[in-house]
């Protein structure tokens, strides 16, 4: 597609954005639309959506729910077969790779035309993991991080009364535990089948995980190099067990048991961890932000956000739907039937939440979080980082080679980004 299409495709959606409300259509096709949900969040949007049914009745929202295994290739394959719904939930981390297909519709004009939206409101590292080259292509509908999940009663034992700062005090934390539980059991469990941990530990630092404009790996920059060794010294020092969630039986089982401390989650356990612990051991743990290099640090900034498509012939009604389900009220409805935290400041604001002692650490963790490198490729890549992890830890590839190994993978991965953006500058 030439950048003049481009261009007028842009003004037309903008346009047709602008517009009013199809209302009182005869024809049904008119007065439908197509919402796309995911998971459990599919599962609840029909009584979500009973309120605003009643407060605008003249439009009938089709809610087709998908599985999260199934619903990135779906999505391509309906933007391949000009078949791609008013609205759906995406992934933040898909945002980059619809926004490099040119599936998604710019949304700047209608937040700021908006009563209901305040994008001061909500947290700034989530709102800007939806703006991609300068547009604002989503809103976020819930967010997701990762902090620290611990045993108080086993580090009260370890001598600390409570979790620690930075990195330094951390390492002494685990040390200490260590030390208490003997040969058999660890302090922290670091899963070698998950990235999320050593991303956003990595996200602390001040240098990007890629450079100049996402073209290229810097995994072998300082920040990274940093990373990394702090890293896998839990490993070589015994603090975390060189295993994968596969090879426990029960994570919070074997966290009951106290045979790990420490565990670096996301907020679905904190429901997890209340339902599968016994009673006497619910008041024995609890939730903290990311210790950082020198102080309190950040943590990836994940979740799921409300996405228009370009090819809808019914913008404004869909806007209509996304300001109705990013209102504090409705996030707050969201949560309770889903336990999804919400992006909205204010939404923290219902009882029940602001009284949760579990989630006080991720609303404090929130105000600290990063996006992750808005490439399409980006997932691909963390997948990479994941299989070069798993190799050190196992002794079969040299840690002092990670880095360089990292960044063959990334900048073979980018080649194709690299040759793209090479040729719209040409043009």
């Amino acid at each position: 597609m030439s950048l003049a299409t481009r261009r007028g495709l842009l003004g037309a959606t903008a346009a047709a954005l602008a517009a009013p409300a199809l209302i009182g259509c005869s024809r049904r096709d008119e007065r439908t639309l197509q919402f796309w949900a995911m998971g459990r969040e599919g599962e609840v949007a029909g009584e979500l959506l009973k309120d605003f049914a009643r407060e605008a009745p003249e439009l009938h929202v089709h809610i087709e729910q998908l599985p999260w295994s199934a619903a990135h290739e779906k999505l391509l394959t309906a933007f391949a077969g000009d078949a791609t719904p008013d609205l759906a939930q995406m992934g933040n981390t898909w945002l980059p790779e619809f926004a490099a297909l040119g599936a998604l519709e710019p949304l700047d004009d209608a937040v700021a035309r908006s009563a209901t939206l305040a994008p001061a409101d909500y947290f700034a590292g989530i709102w800007d993991t939806n703006v991609i080259d300068g547009r604002l292509l989503g809103v976020p509908w819930y967010v997701d991080t990762r902090l620290l999940f611990y045993r108080r009663d086993l580090l009260a034992r370890a001598g600390f009364d409570a979790p620690p700062r930075d990195w330094a005090e951390w390492l002494r934390m685990l040390h200490a535990i260590k030390q208490q539980v003997g040969a058999d059991r660890y302090a922290v469990l670091l899963p070698l089948n998950e990235y999320d941990p050593l991303v956003a530990l990595a996200l602390q630092q001040d240098e990007p995980l890629l450079r100049e404009g996402g073209r290229f790996g810097n995994f072998r920059g300082a920040g990274f190099r940093r990373t990394l060794e702090f890293y896998l010294d839990m490993y070589a020092s015994r603090l975390a067990p060189p295993a994968s969630n596969n090879e426990i039986a029960n994570v919070w089982n074997e966290f009951g048991r106290g045979y790990f401390s420490f565990y670096i989650t996301g907020p679905w356990n904190i429901g997890e961890f209340k339902r599968r612990l016994p009673a006497e051991l619910q008041g024995a743990w609890m939730t903290a932000p990311l210790p950082g290099p020198q102080g309190p640090g950040a943590s990836i900034a994940g979740g799921s956000s409300l996405a228009v498509f370009r090819r809808s012939p019914r913008k404004a009604q869909a806007w209509r739907l996304v300001e109705f389900l990013s209102r504090p009220s409705t996030q707050q409805r969201f949560r309770a039937l889903t336990g999804n935290l919400p992006p909205r400041r204010s939404a923290w604001a219902e009882p029940a939440l602001a009284a949760d002692a579990h989630s006080a650490a991720f609303r404090d963790q929130l105000e600290r979080v990063r996006a992750v490198p808005k490439v399409p490729e980006w997932e691909r890549i963390a997948t990479e980082l994941r299989l070069v992890l798993e190799r050190v830890v196992h002794g079969d590839l040299p840690a002092a080679r990670a880095p360089d190994e990292l960044d063959r993978r990334a900048d073979a991965l980018l080649d194709k980004r690299r040759w793209m953006l090479a040729r719209q500058g040409a043009a």
